[in-house]
Order: structure tokens, then sequence, then C-alpha cells
């Protein structure tokens, strides 16, 4: 499967939209925005993403499947990642968080995942990110304080 990522499109908003609903999807990020169908919230968070922070389209075979991003203040800077939850454990977020890490050079970057995404925790660490500390935080999605890891990639 040949994954590459890109500028994102206005025509990816749809399917990043129908992605952030799947509610197995939304459970295992857990730190998600408070209501996902807000298609209005959604719409403005996509329009601030794009124009303060290095946002990319991820492809697989052609298809959108996702989207990588680095946000946040120099020095304080995270990456965050989606994948369509029918390329979980295909090595498809990997190949998209690498892709993305080899356009964004700075260091240091932060990750967060919630302490039980295993998935998430495994493709950071197999990035280079090392968890340095765990925190407890409201995850909308689950409705509950959890807790999650941070990583850092220096």
């Amino acid at each position: 499967m040949r994954v590459v990522l890109r500028e994102v499109h206005d025509s990816d908003l749809p399917v990043f939209f129908r992605q952030l609903n799947d509610p197995e999807a939304l459970r295992m990020a857990a730190f998600t925005p408070k209501d996902p169908a807000d298609r209005a919230a959604f719409e403005a968070r996509w329009e601030r993403l794009r124009s303060t922070a290095l946002v990319r389209t991820v492809l697989a075979d052609g298809d959108v499947i996702g989207n990588a991003a680095v946000y946040g203040e120099p020095g304080e800077r995270e990456v965050t990642y989606w994948v369509d939850r029918a390329y979980w454990g295909r090595g498809v977020a990997t190949a998209a968080l690498r892709g993305l890490l080899a356009e964004v050079t700075e260091r240091p970057l932060y990750a967060r995942a919630a302490a039980d995404n295993a998935g998430s925790l495994r493709v950071l660490e197999k990035c280079g990110f090392r968890a340095t500390t765990r925190a407890r935080g409201y995850a909308p999605a689950r409705g509950a304080e959890i807790d999650e890891v941070v990583l850092l990639l220096e």
C-alpha cells in the first residue's frame, strides 16, 4: 500500500467529518471535540487549522484515509493524526507520521495519546517519540477524565 501526504483540499473535509464521527474511533482517540457531530464547529476548527498549522491529507493508494498535522507554538508544537478505522493495524498511521516528520524537521515535538490507546502509542514510539510523563485530562469522547501519555521527539 502506497501512503502519501498532500495539502488538504476542501473536498477532503467531508471525509474527515465522516471519519471523526465513527463511534469506535472516537472512543479510542478519546480527546476529541466536545460534539463531533457539530458541523459548524468542525468547519471552524478546520479553517483555523489550515491557517495556523501544517496539515496534510493522508492518502493510501490514492484514497483519502485521514489527516496529520503539526500545530502549536514553537518549542511546544504537537503532532496529531487520524486514520480511518478500516486502515488500522496496516502501518498507514506510522507511514503517515513518518512522512509528516520528514517534512517538519524542527524539534522538539510532542504528542499525546490516551494511556489505553496501544495502537497510537505504538505508532508514536515507532516514529521515535518517547513517553515522558502521564497526565489526566477530560476526554469528551468518553465523558470522563482519563490517563494520557505525553510523548516527546527530540
